[in-house]
């Protein structure tokens, strides 16, 4: 039901910025970015909801492990900036 949805409202969107562009109004970058990331994070969620629960916490582990990679990655690539200087 739940990807249903999200279709519609994926081609609601597409239509709408069709729309928009045939009477040659203006469309800003950031209602597209929010339309996109509205839609993103409905289809996210309907495929969240798809998975068993192991599945979810081991997706959700991958998530926090990369989350922590990137910080440790960013600290140790700044404080070797400020060595170097």
């Amino acid at each position: 039901m739940l990807i249903a949805i999200a279709v519609i409202l994926s081609l609601v969107f597409i239509g709408w910025l069709i729309w928009r562009a045939v009477k040659k109004k203006t469309i800003l970058a950031h209602t597209v970015m929010y339309g996109l990331s509205i839609l993103a994070g409905i289809y996210t969620l309907a495929f969240f909801l798809s998975m068993d629960i192991e599945l979810i916490i081991k997706v959700i582990v991958c998530i926090v492990l990369g989350i922590c990679l990137i910080v440790l990655a960013t600290y140790l690539q700044r404080r070797h900036l400020t060595t170097k200087s």
